[in-house]
Order: structure tokens, then C-alpha cells, then sequence
């Protein structure tokens, strides 16, 4: 079945990995949110910036070797996650070129990265959004650190935590729909449109890591104090469930 045409477009108007890759890419608003550097050039609208660019997204001023205990509890927990991504990425490739057809491994892989979503993902984002997010975000205010209607980075990070959710209950929904149709024609649609919404999120998941390990947690580190990352750090503890 003719998905692509001779030039790369796909016919049913959805957007290939290629171009999902490139949009995100060219798309860097957290960038605009990083603390200024006076000798920073302006950028055309034809030579994007890239958006894994350390060199333009990283906090001046901030010791990437010192950051505060809770800072990099965070990056650890990043580092596992960006794994378990991988091969979610890795599997997905394989369903593809099997033609959508699902063998034993990429199973095990699909369903150790939805149970790693649910268990681990969610409530890492959810420790950010509760503790962490709201007492930087108010630094970020007071400190001009925001664009154009007050819109800082943790605005930015909070939208990737509900486009998350969103894109992996369709992946998961689509996959459970897609081995009920009788027809097989329907069915690879429908997984077509599942390897592709997944595909975005991983492309998601790495771009907000890298985000938040090179940009919000340095910039956790400038505008909080010492005492403030204590406090969070305590409220967190306090919250979790006893061992």
C-alpha cells in the first residue's frame, strides 16, 4: 500500500518522520526562555537554530558539575528514562519494517515502555509540575526570565507533560483498537497512525529532556536559593511513601 509519494509527502497529509524530526528541530521556544547573552546573534527564519545546541541553550553562570542534590536527582532519572526511549524507538522501528506485524521482543518492548510511562514518567513529571515548577516559575517572573505574555519555560515544560499523556494513551488505544479489526486494511492504518504518533514522542521525550537538563535546572540553580531547593527538596520526602 502506497503510503509516500515520489517526493517524500505522505498521501493521507500526516507528516513523516523526517519532517516531525525537522519541525521539532526548527521549533525551539525554549531558547527564547534561556538566560540572555548580550553577544547572541539574531537568527534567520531560513537557518533555524538547533535545538540540541548546548552551546546556545546553556545557563550562563551555572556550574553543570555543582548543581544542587535535587537538580541532579532529576537528570539521573532522566538518564534511565532516555533509555527505556531508545528502545522504544528501536522497537518501533522494528514494528515498522515487519510491516506492522507484532513479534514477541517488540511486544516485551512496547509494554515495558508503557509500564515505565505510567510508573516512572508520569510521576516524575508530576513531582516537577507540584514541587519544583511553580517556585521557579515565580523566579522566573521576578527576574524578567519569560516572553511575550508572561509565558515562561516551565509553561513550555508543563504543555510537554499534557502532550505526553495525550500522545501515549493514543499509541496504547490505537495498538488495542487496531487487533480487534477483522480487516486488514483498517488495521494497518490504524497501527500506521500509532508507529507515527510514536515516533513523536519520542522525538518529545528527548527534545524536553535535553531542555530541562541543559536549560530549567540550570536555571533552578541561578534563581533559586539554597534554602528554596532545601524546602522542595523536603516537601518531596515528606511525600514519599515509606520504604
Amino acid at each position: 500500500m502506497k503510503i509516500i509519494d515520489k517526493d517524500g509527502k505522505r498521501i493521507d497529509g500526516k507528516a513523516t518522520d523526517q519532517e516531525i524530526k525537522k519541525k521539532l528541530k526548527e521549533e525551539d521556544p525554549i531558547l527564547r526562555n534561556a538566560v540572555k547573552d548580550e553577544n547572541l546573534e539574531e537568527f534567520s527564519p531560513m537557518d533555524p537554530p538547533d535545538a540540541y545546541d548546548t552551546e546556545r541553550t546553556r545557563v550562563k553562570g551555572v556550574d553543570m558539575n555543582n548543581l544542587n542534590s535535587l537538580l541532579n536527582g532529576f537528570i539521573h532519572e532522566h538518564t534511565e528514562l532516555v533509555k527505556i526511549v531508545d528502545e522504544f524507538d528501536q522497537g518501533l522501528n522494528a514494528f515498522k519494517e515487519a510491516k506492522y506485524i507484532l513479534d514477541e521482543n517488540t511486544n516485551k518492548i512496547f509494554n515495558r515502555f508503557f509500564n515505565y510511562f505510567d510508573t516512572e514518567i508520569l510521576p516524575h513529571n508530576k513531582k516537577e509540575e507540584r514541587y519544583l515548577f511553580p517556585v521557579l516559575n515565580e523566579r522566573m517572573l521576578e527576574s524578567g526570565e519569560h516572553g511575550l505574555d508572561n509565558i515562561t519555560a516551565i509553561d513550555l515544560m508543563e504543555d510537554d507533560h499534557v502532550k505526553f499523556i495525550q500522545l501515549g494513551s493514543l499509541i496504547f488505544n490505537f495498538l488495542g483498537l487496531a487487533a480487534r479489526l477483522p480487516d486488514g486494511h483498517s488495521r494497518y492504518l490504524v497501527l500506521d497512525i500509532a508507529y507515527h504518533n510514536g515516533k513523536e514522542l519520542v522525538e518529545l521525550l528527548k527534545l524536553h529532556v535535553f531542555r530541562e537538563d541543559n536549560t530549567v535546572f540550570p536555571l533552578a540553580q541561578k534563581l533559586l536559593s539554597a534554602e528554596e531547593l532545601e524546602a522542595i527538596t523536603q516537601k518531596i520526602e515528606s511525600a514519599q511513601p515509606a520504604s
